[in-house]
């Protein structure tokens, strides 16, 4: 299953039981997944299974559905003024009252402009060919959005791929780092050693020494963090190729990276060591910032 991005948008639309059906789907990042429904006057009972066919469908994203309906066979429906009504037969008794005209015919009379007006519709009144309808056409933008932030996550994938090879390779530059050589290490720890001695002015006792010593090789030493910066590595790597909802999951991994990046810098002993951790940090930010558009 292919990673997905939290970020696309779609557009259906179709005819269906004389009505023309267009909806429109639009996603962004979130925590979670918000729904946001904009749906014409009448359409209440059909809600619930709306939020069932997109929860189904996505699991994070703050997600835009609005709905348009526009009757296409739409019968009109009429309605008669009674007041102008009333007061053109009055008119019209008067005058023919005085001779000047003859008596009126109701048709006649229902012709005058204003007479009988088109009365607008309030709301939408479904039936069941065209609630059916509106959620075929619901699944269709569904599929559409969710190809489209498959899209966007196959971008995204590859982007963090890249990301994972930098952080790779500066943990291995990390390991080939010549302040790692033993020779070197031994060598910075004597020099910490005689200052040790040298402060204690020959009062530290050699089991004190050796504490203390073991504790400086202890501090010095990077091994653990450079294997679970590794293995975090490959546990991305799999997500990645597992694919589906695994934005929380990397969230959680890009969290690990800080935390390893962070010690590294912290237990450097030497400059070359401390660039390498810092530009470790850059890179890690630069996944973090790229998984939070993952779903």
């Amino acid at each position: 299953m292919p990673v997905s991005s939290m970020t696309g948008f779609a557009r259906s639309q179709t005819q269906a039981a004389g009505m023309e059906i267009a909806w429109e789907l639009r996603s962004v990042n979130g925590k979670g997944l918000d729904l946001r429904l904009r749906l014409p006057t009448g359409l209440d009972p059909s809600e619930a299974e709306i939020r069932r066919i997109l929860s189904a469908a996505f699991s994070r994203g703050n997600l835009q559905a609005a709905l348009s309906l526009q009757r296409t066979e739409a019968p009109l429906a009429f309605q008669l003024n009674e007041t102008l009504l009333a007061e053109l037969t009055r008119l019209s008794n008067q005058l023919v009252r005085n001779g000047h005209a003859s008596m009126p015919t109701a048709d006649g009379l229902l012709a005058l402009r204003g007479v009988v007006e088109v009365a607008e519709r309030e709301g939408v009144e479904l039936d069941e060919a065209a609630t059916t309808g509106v959620l075929v056409s619901l699944h269709e933008a569904v599929a559409a959005l969710a190809q489209a932030r498959q899209a966007e996550g196959a971008a995204l994938r590859a982007v963090l791929e890249r990301r994972l090879d930098e952080i790779a390779a500066l943990a291995d530059a990390a390991e080939a780092d010549p302040a790692r050589r033993p020779d070197v290490i031994r060598d910075r720890l004597r020099m910490q050693v005689e200052d040790l001695i040298g402060a204690s002015a020959g009062t530290l006792e050699p089991e004190r020494l050796y504490a203390e010593a073991a504790l400086l090789a202890t501090r010095a030493d990077i091994r653990e963090e450079l294997d679970r910066l590794h293995a975090h590595v490959e546990a991305a790597r799999e997500l990645l190729r597992a694919g589906g909802p695994v934005g929380r999951r990397l969230e959680f991994l890009s969290q690990e990276f800080n935390r390893e990046s962070n010690t590294l810098c912290s237990k450097s002993n030497a400059t070359s060591l401390t660039a390498i951790g810092l530009q470790l940090k850059v890179v890690v930010d630069q996944f973090r910032e790229q998984v939070q558009n993952l779903e």
